[in-house]
């Protein structure tokens, strides 16, 4: 099973309940602002706790309520893409992928800077600035910075927000390459359902 996500969490006054059990590569939740989508990625990286349940990613369990099952987000393998990405605006190009070689151990790494940089088509851009980017290039150097983490698995939030057609096009074949090429199981949030249905084996609404 790729994702296993069952669990119920309070945000204010709203209750973020979830049930997925599912073998897809490209898993994809959408809803509206304010569903809480964001905060289930959040659960699944480790970065927010969960009230109750249990999370497993390809047979690892990374948080079980239950059992006191919580590792640390460093544990977890999570390549994790925001939807304001957060590169490092005082390091070129070449120095956030370097950061993101940096977080993985050697056993875990599983492509190398040239290899990911030429999968992303982004040398051309290894001694630009964060600050001189385009956003579909912020997206492609954010997803190379997580892939060289050698991560077990991508979590993107909103890719293709705030993208004109032609970028948004471009990162959605990427992503498919991704999906296809390298293997790495996606779990991806959208408001859109339409830009899901060429990309995800499953979409799960959060309302």
């Amino acid at each position: 099973m790729m994702f296993e996500i069952d669990l119920s969490h309070r945000v204010g006054t709203r209750r973020i309940a979830l049930r997925i059990a599912s073998d897809a590569r490209l898993l994809a939740l959408v809803g509206p602002s304010g569903a809480g989508k964001t905060t289930v990625l959040n659960c699944v990286a480790g970065l927010v706790r969960p009230d109750h349940g249990r999370i497993a990613v390809r047979g690892d369990v990374l948080f079980d309520r239950a059992q006191r099952i919580d590792l640390v987000p460093e544990r977890r393998g999570a390549g994790y893409v925001f939807q304001d990405v957060r590169l490092f605006p005082h390091l070129r190009v070449a120095g956030n992928l370097a950061y993101g070689e940096r977080m993985a151990a050697p056993e875990r790494r599983w492509i190398g800077r040239d290899e990911a940089v030429a999968f992303l088509g982004i040398g051309h851009l290894l001694e630009r600035w964060p600050a001189n980017l385009s956003g579909g290039e912020l997206r492609r150097v954010a997803i190379g910075r997580a892939l060289l983490a050698g991560p077990r698995f991508l979590l993107l939030d909103e890719p293709f927000a705030s993208l004109d057609p032609a970028r948004a096009e471009t990162l959605q074949s990427l992503i498919e390459r991704i999906r296809d090429e390298l293997g790495v199981p996606i779990l991806l949030v959208s408001h859109d359902r339409a830009e899901m249905k060429r990309l995800a084996d499953q979409v799960v609404t959060i309302a």
